[in-house]
């Protein structure tokens, strides 16, 4: 199956106190099926949430978003969950990797979810990503981008159509960022992906195949 993803005038507002802030504002797009899309703006801007709604994470108050065709918030939230976990991948800013898990039993975590075990699958995720000399490592044992690659890895262990990336290269240095964009965009284009990475980083963002700006809840450019 292809992927292809689109969303429909999604919005999404939170309360602060005695304000409603709105969050998304009518926002609709479309991402093709292999392509790398750049969301792109200032802190609040939006973007995280726009991402967290296109992946299923957070219900929209409006509109819907369609992966291949299918309504993600008319399902129920069983048949939702298991869609997230087998088609599509996450990589977030804090890694998220579990301290007392080695670096190979992190990257078979989502499979064991799906009740498989996936050991040679997980193996080879995380030479993809340079770390077969690290499987038996714990997080504390490994540096900030090495956790990151962990975290790729285990994106990647249940073959997923799409892979939603929220700043992965927040915590990390310009020079380990620049190497996580260049794995990510490397694996998506080799396995035919499709990469949606929210960054603040205007110059990562030039990497992709179309930079999104996100300004007050809309798409400006």
């Amino acid at each position: 199956m292809t992927a292809h993803l689109t969303a429909q005038n999604l919005r999404r507002s939170f309360k602060m106190g005695q304000r409603t802030i709105d969050v998304l504002q009518g926002i609709s797009l479309e991402v093709s099926a292999g392509e790398s899309v750049f969301l792109c703006g200032a802190s609040g801007a939006g973007k995280s949430t726009l991402l967290y709604t296109l992946a299923g994470l957070e219900r929209p108050e409006e509109g819907e978003v369609f992966f291949e065709g299918t309504p993600l918030y008319a399902q129920p939230e069983s048949a939702l969950a298991a869609m997230r976990n087998s088609a599509f991948g996450f990589v977030f800013q804090a890694y998220h990797l579990l301290p007392e898990l080695t670096a190979l039993e992190n990257v078979q975590l989502p499979a064991m979810i799906g009740g498989m075990n996936k050991r040679a699958e997980a193996e080879a995720a995380l030479a993809r990503v340079g770390l077969q000399d690290r499987l038996a490592h714990l997080p504390a044992e490994l540096s900030g981008g090495e956790q990151q690659r962990v975290a790729i890895a285990r994106a990647l262990i249940n073959n997923p159509h799409i892979i939603f990336a929220d700043e992965p290269t927040g915590n990390l240095d310009s020079k380990t960022g620049e190497s996580i964009i260049a794995t990510l965009l490397a694996l998506v284009r080799d396995e035919n992906k499709t990469l949606i990475v929210v960054t603040h980083d205007a110059q990562l963002a030039t990497r992709g195949d179309r930079r999104l700006e996100i300004q007050d809840g809309r798409i400006v450019k």
